[in-house]
């Protein structure tokens, strides 16, 4: 077994998995799973920059994964930075950050790395059930960009497009600074034209309808699937490998587009920093379930950070 600490820095969140890995067999054993909303990504899109405060937000979320990380002894430690690093001009003052704390230098990766840790993480454990037929579509929805990845046992094809939670939201949703309370129909007409254009660049390069399964993974899946089951509270047990219909996923979305600010508040699972992006990512998945046909999604709770401990391993 070797004990490693997988660090995934998105636009949205940063999170960390620390776990025993045995390559050997196969078995990940979790030690600890934790995730904090950062928003590093916040106003990249516009300024091509991270700003001060995001970037605050991310080394504060970085000193208690450094003290996690020397809690449980880990022997290795991978930190990945995905698409808001990859758009930022001041990226190197982030790098810069995280080396000072966690005394590893952040790789920036590019979205076809991403994809693929994101592939391997997500259906490592899917291989040979017979309820659920290869290709497998894995579609990693994120707050800058969505990962599409079709494989069996590995990665046929794979690409990463600027379509995301926080991206959409931003673009679509803001007006003088705040998030419209619902948006109107011309707003979400235009995130849509996005998502739609988004998926006319994944299909020139991966055989999207092609897959026999869907899987769903990151926050914006996991919180529609904490939705469609009304779960009391967030529960990853009862989310992983959850299965949601196209209809409820229709049904939620369209809940969460007509909804005002304090009525997604309220729902028991959502987590606090979802509540102004969620509308934006679940009809990111709604769009690419209408675009291949898929009767359901198959969530997953497993994703990049797997595929990452798997890869430090």
């Amino acid at each position: 077994m070797t004990r490693v600490a997988a660090i995934d820095c998105g636009t949205n969140s940063i999170r960390l998995l620390v776990a025993d890995c045995d390559p050997a067999t196969g078995e990940l054993a979790e030690l600890d799973r934790r995730m904090t909303i950062v928003r590093l990504g916040q106003g990249v899109d516009r300024t091509g920059r991270l700003a001060p405060e995001a970037l605050e937000r991310t080394f504060a979320a970085c000193r208690e994964y450094a003290a996690v990380i020397k809690e449980h002894g880990a022997q290795r430690v991978r930190f990945v930075a995905t698409s808001a690093s990859r758009d930022a001009e001041n990226r190197d003052e982030f790098v810069r950050g995280v080396l000072d704390i966690l005394g590893a230098e952040p790789e920036v990766i590019s979205g076809d790395q991403e994809a693929e840790f994101s592939f391997t993480g997500a259906t490592r454990e899917l291989a040979g059930r017979t309820d659920l037929t290869p290709p497998f579509l894995v579609v990693d929805i994120g707050g800058g960009s969505t990962e599409f990845v079709v494989g069996e046992d590995q990665v046929r094809a794979a690409r990463s497009v600027d379509v995301g939670c926080v991206r959409m939201t931003e673009r679509h949703l803001v007006r003088d600074g705040v998030v419209s309370d619902p948006p109107g129909e011309e707003q979400i007409a235009a995130m849509r034209a996005d998502i739609v254009a988004a998926l006319d660049l994944a299909e020139e390069q991966v055989p999207l309808r092609e897959a026999h399964t869907l899987v769903g993974l990151a926050g914006s899946v996991t919180t529609v699937s904490a939705i469609a089951q009304e779960l009391p509270e967030y529960d990853s047990a009862a989310i992983h490998h959850s299965r949601i219909s196209r209809a409820r996923v229709r049904e939620i979305t369209d809940w969460l587009l007509r909804s005002k600010h304090a009525e997604r508040a309220a729902v028991p699972s959502m987590h606090p920093g979802r509540v102004d992006v969620i509308a934006a990512g679940a009809l990111v998945l709604l769009t690419i379930m209408e675009r291949i046909g898929a009767e359901e999604v198959v969530v997953s709770e497993h994703d990049i950070l797997d595929g990452i401990a798997w890869s430090i391993a």
